[in-house]
């Protein structure tokens, strides 16, 4: 019985250290390993056409969960309509999963906003070139060597919340108050607008074309806003006879940001 115990014992020893070893090499193989979180991070690539907003300061957002990470960088432009982590040659093949770009707001200097197209990329490992491929209306693939570093924590949360108040149109609309609230990489603010009905197709706000950012639902909205000002848009809905386009005014409590 001795015999037996010291022998389950020098076992136990044994996993504990092969254990042991694993740890650390997966350390080594890693040595950059974030905690679950949101960051911020320069993305870096070799072309001059594809390459983060300048005015977010070649930058995206970093989420890290369970050890993954993905990050979210807005283009410069519409002009990318898929990308691939991978090969050019794999993102051809079939079953290959394609990203889709998401509909990104961002405000310049001039103070004028554009829609530009963004995507969440599975970053591997952080301060080492990756591939992704890139596919524009051509439809002619092209290779990219890639790179995600300097990581940075966020100055202050990324969403936060506000009280808003909707007046204009016929009176029977609104919108869910508070709002949640986004501070750019470009320093403005955007907010998810919700309204009070599922008609809604599209918005305009400062001559820019806003559509919905979800399929199901009461009609939502990421738009441009500024804090304690009436900021005049324009809603779409389709719950007439006929489109109509109906003027509205917001107005953001800045004394209610939490």
């Amino acid at each position: 019985m001795r015999m037996e115990g010291a022998v389950a014992l020098l076992s136990a020893l044994l996993l504990v250290l092969a254990l042991t070893a694993c740890g650390k090499q997966e350390e080594e193989k890693n040595p950059n390993a974030l905690a679950d979180g949101v960051y911020t991070a320069a993305f870096a690539t070799d072309s001059k056409m594809f390459y983060a907003n300048k005015e977010h300061g070649g930058r995206g957002i970093l989420t890290v969960k369970e050890g993954k990470m993905t990050l979210h960088v807005t283009l410069s432009g519409t002009g990318f309509l898929n990308v691939f982590p991978g090969t050019a040659e794999d993102a051809q093949k079939e079953g290959a999963e394609l990203l889709y770009p998401s509909r990104d707001p961002v405000t310049y200097s001039d103070g004028l906003t554009d829609i530009c197209y963004g995507y969440d990329i599975p970053v591997p490992y952080l301060d080492q070139d990756f591939s992704l491929a890139t596919v524009g209306s051509k439809g002619t693939w092209y290779d990219h060597a890639v790179s995600v570093s300097d990581v940075k924590a966020l100055e202050e949360p990324l969403e936060r919340s506000c009280a808003v108040t909707l007046t204009g149109g016929t009176g029977k609309a609104s919108v869910t108050s508070p709002l949640t609230l986004t501070k750019g990489l470009d320093g403005h603010w955007y907010a998810t607008v919700v309204w009070s009905s599922p008609n809604y197709d599209f918005m305009m706000v400062n001559g820019t074309k806003f559509l919905p950012v979800n399929k199901e639902g009461d009609s939502a909205f990421f738009i441009p806003v500024e804090l304690d000002v009436d900021l005049a848009v324009s809603a779409d809905t389709t719950a007439m006879s006929e489109p109509h386009l109906i003027d509205y005014v917001l107005h953001l409590d800045g004394s209610t940001l939490k």
